[in-house]
């Protein structure tokens, strides 16, 4: 009896924390707050890893390690429609801008220390990891071009073989079975994201740490630059993870 009673504090536990962030959220807007920062310390507070919310699957946990720090922006901004910006709110969740630069301190104290965390887990292993395949893509179209090669034939595999040593195909069907999940030939957003934290993983046991390191420094050059064409802030800092943040550049 005495578990099934820790159980129901436990889930009301959860609940309570995620209904007191959304309270706090409203209330400190409507008490004049600037909204992202009323954000951040909504962000705080959540205590959901996952959750359906109106028929949708949000996983703001990635492999109970890595942070999603902007999809729990995306369910947040959703309770507030109407008392935030559209403009601002649209440049925070389609482009990466924050209407406010802070300082890596403010946005950590903002957001607790064990949410910083996860979401350096979740800049080093997603973002940068997405990053680094698409840098790499660049260069090996690049090198197709040079001799006179335009189709794009291959090169999904060829990117995947240069940084994994293994075609995608190969790398996704071993995450599934590593992982227990079935093989169908799409992919869904979450899972993406998820084999995205598995290839980062699966990178630093596999490659030695000078590799690791100089692909790294790729991914955030090419970051670096995407958002410069964009004519957005880089927002990277002299650690390298932080969009909106205003700290000096590697």
């Amino acid at each position: 009896m005495s578990g099934l009673t820790n159980q129901l504090h436990s889930l009301q536990s959860t609940f309570s924390g995620d209904a007191e962030a959304i309270n706090y959220l409203k209330q400190a807007i409507a008490s004049g707050k600037h909204w992202y920062l009323a954000l951040l310390e909504a962000a705080g507070l959540w205590t959901k890893a996952k959750e359906t919310y109106h028929s949708r699957r949000y996983c703001y946990l990635v492999d109970g390690e890595a942070f999603d720090l902007l999809l729990l922006f995306e369910r947040l901004c959703e309770v507030v429609d109407g008392l935030i910006p559209d403009d601002e709110k649209e440049c925070l969740l389609f482009h990466s801008k924050p209407p406010l630069i802070l300082s890596i301190k403010e946005f950590k104290r903002l957001i607790g220390n064990g949410k910083y965390r996860q979401y350096l887990n979740y800049f080093y292993g997603i973002t940068i990891e997405e990053a680094l395949i698409l840098a790499v893509q660049d260069e090996v179209r690049k090198e197709k071009r040079t001799f006179g090669l335009g189709n794009e034939d291959g090169i999904t595999n060829e990117v995947y073989r240069q940084i994994y040593g293994a075609s995608k195909v190969a790398l996704l069907r071993h995450f599934r079975r590593e992982k227990g999940y079935p093989q169908p030939r799409s992919i869904g957003l979450a899972e993406l994201k998820e084999f995205s934290y598995w290839l980062f993983k699966y990178r630093l046991k596999h490659c030695d740490k000078a590799r690791v390191a100089s692909d790294t420094k790729k991914a955030l050059e090419w970051l670096r630059k995407q958002f410069s064409l964009s004519g957005y802030p880089t927002g990277l800092t002299k650690d390298g993870q932080l969009v909106g943040v205003d700290e000096e550049l590697c």
